[in-house]
């Protein structure tokens, strides 16, 4: 079983998510960031007992916080993560760091 944070995305020029920025836990480290392509992301979530929550960065705080958990939704033409469903803020990952100004 693998535990992942997800806390960041990039999105392309439609403003649509292409990759996420995966951290793996381990018993006392949190991985730096490892950007996944879409794919990569639902193939790493659809693996029986691996799971994801968002790590929201508290600009208060001044550390990362556990947020909601991740999902993959399987809809019939397309399939793509999500954190909460329900039109809330933080619904489809949008809500996290936009890191396109690190790499494309």
């Amino acid at each position: 079983m693998t535990k992942f944070r997800v806390s960041g995305v990039w999105k392309n020029n439609d403003n649509v998510i292409t990759h996420y920025a995966f951290h793996t836990l381990g018993e006392s480290f949190t991985s730096r960031a490892s950007k996944k392509t879409k794919e990569e992301a639902i193939r790493l979530l659809e693996t029986p007992s691996n799971s994801a929550t968002t790590w929201i960065w508290s600009y208060g705080q001044s550390n990362w916080n556990i947020g909601e958990n991740v999902e993959v939704v399987n809809r019939s033409t397309r399939k793509y993560l999500r954190s909460s469903p329900n039109d809330r803020t933080t619904d489809n990952l949008g809500h996290l760091i936009d890191y396109d100004w690190i790499s494309q």
